[in-house]
């Protein structure tokens, strides 16, 4: 690993990269432009951004943006509103934070400028509030995601794994960050990790820190960062149960605010745990097990899901929604696939 004590200085090589090819992008202000990026826009895309691609991001904030164009909108609007907007991006917990944050940036007046204030908001943790504090505010604070920690690594040809390495990165990171234009710096590094300096294949031949990179000049830039090996994902099982009444109407259930996919519209279902679940049908009914299996996997572990439906009685106790009010896209990605393979059944 190269000596940290006097690390060279890449912002000039790197911004006038970024002033060159830095990637557009609906919530970015173009390098050098006169206007800030507005707090809100950058403050929405890191949230949605949050262990998801740019390119699945796009589609989302552009939809949010036009339905809720501000701070102020978006703290008024209904819980359910956004949750079904949300739908699809993941991890919900984010847009429960998304909300509460919302509402307390409308109530005090607009974002705060630091990253200290930021970091006191729902759902804003260290590397959120200083994004926000850098791109919004061009304050001088280090912004430190996978393409950062990987970028710093082959810098520096460090061999240490993460995470244990990270304190390390973030460190180096740190020294390296401008006083001068740290909003377009911290988006540069973010880019260049995006683009050219990418986890397989990195194009070293054109990338602006050739030089002064160890790894490319060690030739170990492909294999880092080094990362500790995960233990193997536990798999839960469970059983959901899609009814639908003769007048069309779907029975649904609003999960609890707590909790994994807390607050989302969702069909009736058992626990989802690592023995075989109890049968737990919703309502009296004729339940009938489809063939198969839905899969589907989350953060820390994998799901199986057995598929039950049944045709209900109109008196079905239990909260139904309006065939002509229900769309499968309000639902989360694995009741989305629930819907698709049961779909059929009721055609």
């Amino acid at each position: 690993m190269r000596d940290t004590a006097a690390p060279i200085e890449i912002a000039p090589l790197l911004l006038g990269w970024y002033d060159r090819n830095a990637r557009v992008l609906p919530w970015r202000v173009p390098p050098r432009a006169d206007a800030r990026a507005d707090p809100y826009r950058v403050w929405l895309s890191e949230v949605m951004l949050q262990q998801t691609t740019v390119a699945a991001v796009k589609g989302y904030f552009e939809r949010f943006l036009a339905r809720w164009p501000s701070v102020d909108a978006l703290a008024a609007a209904e819980d359910g509103d956004v949750m079904a907007e949300w739908a699809g991006l993941g991890y919900y917990a984010r847009a429960r934070n998304l909300l509460r944050c919302a509402r307390e940036v409308a109530a005090r007046g607009g974002f705060p400028s630091s990253r200290a204030e930021l970091l006191r908001l729902p759902g804003i943790g260290p590397y959120t509030a200083s994004a926000i504090a850098a791109i919004a505010f061009d304050a001088p604070e280090t912004v430190v995601d996978g393409n950062v920690e990987r970028v710093m690594a082959r810098l520096l040809d460090e061999h240490t794994p993460l995470p244990a390495s990270k304190p390390l990165l973030t460190a180096h990171a740190a020294r390296l960050t401008p006083q001068q234009r740290p909003g377009d710096y911290a988006q540069a590094v973010m880019d260049l990790g995006a683009t050219i300096c990418t986890p397989r294949n990195p194009a070293c031949g054109i990338c602006p820190l050739r030089a002064p990179c160890a790894g490319r000049a060690a030739g170990t830039a492909a294999r880092l960062p080094q990362k500790t090996r995960k233990a193997p994902k536990p798999v839960r099982s469970g059983i959901v149960y899609i009814g639908r009444r003769a007048d069309g109407a779907w029975l649904l259930e609003r999960r609890p605010d707590r909790g994994l996919l807390g607050g989302m519209l969702g069909w009736p279902g058992t626990e989802w745990r690592e023995d075989a679940p109890p049968e737990a049908p919703p309502v009296p009914a004729d339940w009938c097990a489809l063939p198969g299996e839905l899969r589907h996997t989350f953060t820390h572990f994998h799901l199986r899901l057995a598929l039950r439906v049944a045709q209900l009685p109109q008196s079905a106790d239990g909260h139904f929604i309006a065939a002509d009010a229900f769309n499968p896209s309000d639902l989360p990605t694995v009741m989305r696939k629930a819907h698709a393979l049961a779909a059929h059944h009721f055609t």
